[in-house]
């Protein structure tokens, strides 16, 4: 009996041993089998989607552009400058300040300049009486050479004096001139209509000959000055249109090409392109933006247009390899059943159009399908879908009899 104990505990054992392993086991099937389960109904589930959600795939007119950015800057500049040293007088304006065109802006002390405008003038009007003299000594002369009381000789020696006060008295003329203008240089004028937009000095500051005094800037006309790459460069036309923007502003700004620079940079091989910012209409509200000397624009210009099928960019995705777009294709006789197709594509030029990016695809998909947008998440391939119906516009209700 004793014996037989042990190979009794043995077998109970051995029996728990494969009870648990059939019941492990039995566990394992059944999860196994769940998953399937719930796999194979997810896959038969059906995803209803907005109409909204699906695209229908059309030719579309793709504007052909190219990014571009730059400076504002204004068509008509000065710089007023000193033109003689001496004492800056009677400069009161400051940055912003209207400017009218010939307006004095300031002076430059003209003490000195009139003390030697007087002095030469008085040299010129000596000049002058001395030329009188000569001119009365060689008509007398001349009448007494007529008569045969004087030489010949004499003669041509009073008519070199003449000739020679009239030189000085010309000399003298010319001096006072040059200090004459001397003297209007004094005063400091501006030569167009603007704002001041910079300065340089005080009132007060003693100044040297071509010392930079204030900057005037005319906002009336402005120009956007770009740089555009080489590559770019060849689509450059007179007369094409931009749409741009201020940085942070979403007021679109409208400029025409009215110039481009024929020559490129040396170092960056960059052509600089000049675009007309054209002027705000008459009815333009308050809140179109205020162009300044200096801002930076950026935004597209258009170079062509092209007829091709496009989608938006948002609905192409990139998590393969190769771009794809969700295709929606037709199940079964009736083609009321959709699945989802992973279908690649080509894409080609780009576009801005109504605040979002258009893409063209060269190969891929034909018009008359139907893509889902950017909108959707990933669906597996094969995921059957459905679309809503769209709403009927609501009947109006029939006036009270």
């Amino acid at each position: 009996m004793k014996r037989a104990l042990p190979w009794l505990a043995a077998a109970v054992v051995a029996v728990l041993l494969a009870s648990g392993l059939w019941r492990g086991w039995k566990t394992q099937q059944n999860r196994q089998q769940a998953l399937a389960q719930a796999e194979q109904a997810k896959a038969q589930a059906v995803y209803q989607l907005a109409p909204s959600d699906a695209i229908s795939v059309a030719p579309q007119t793709l504007l052909l552009s190219l990014p571009i950015s730059g400076t504002v800057k204004a068509v008509n500049t000065a710089i007023i400058k000193a033109r003689i040293a001496g004492e800056l007088q009677q400069l009161q304006l400051r940055e912003g300040d209207p400017v009218q065109a010939g307006q004095v802006v300031a002076r430059v002390d003209s003490t000195e300049s009139q003390a030697r405008l007087a002095q030469a003038q008085q040299q010129a009007d000596a000049a002058h009486a001395q030329q009188d003299i000569q001119q009365r000594q060689y008509d007398n002369n001349r009448a007494l050479a007529n008569q045969g009381f004087i030489s010949a000789t004499a003669l041509e020696s009073s008519q070199s004096q003449w000739q020679a006060a009239q030189s000085n008295y010309q000399a003298a003329r010319s001096a006072a001139d040059v200090l004459r203008k001397n003297l209007s240089d004094t005063v400091l004028r501006s030569p167009i209509q603007g704002q001041v937009a910079r300065k340089w000095v005080s009132n007060g500051e003693k100044v040297g000959p071509d010392a930079n005094v204030l900057e005037i800037v005319d906002l009336r006309a402005l120009e956007l000055q770009a740089q555009m790459p080489a590559a770019d460069s060849l689509q450059l036309r007179l007369g094409q249109m931009a749409q741009l923007q201020v940085d942070g502003s979403g007021q679109p700004i409208s400029a025409e090409v009215v110039r481009i620079n024929p020559q490129a940079d040396a170092n960056s091989r960059s052509v600089t392109v000049y675009l007309r910012i054209a002027a705000p209409a008459a009815s333009a509200t308050a809140a179109a933006p205020a162009l300044r000397q200096g801002l930076y624009l950026q935004g597209q210009l258009v170079t062509g247009q092209v007829q091709t099928i496009a989608i938006p960019l948002a609905a192409v995705r990139t998590d393969k390899p190769e771009p794809y777009v969700q295709l929606l294709s037709a199940q079964g006789e009736s083609g009321e059943s959709l699945r989802v197709q992973h279908q690649p594509v080509v894409l080609g030029a780009r576009s801005q159009r109504d605040g979002a990016t258009w893409v063209a695809v060269t190969q891929g998909l034909q018009a008359g399908q139907r893509i889902l947008g950017g909108q959707v998440g990933q669906l597996r391939e094969a995921t059957p879908v459905r679309l809503a119906p769209e709403a009927a516009p609501a009947t109006p209700a029939s006036p009270a009899s």
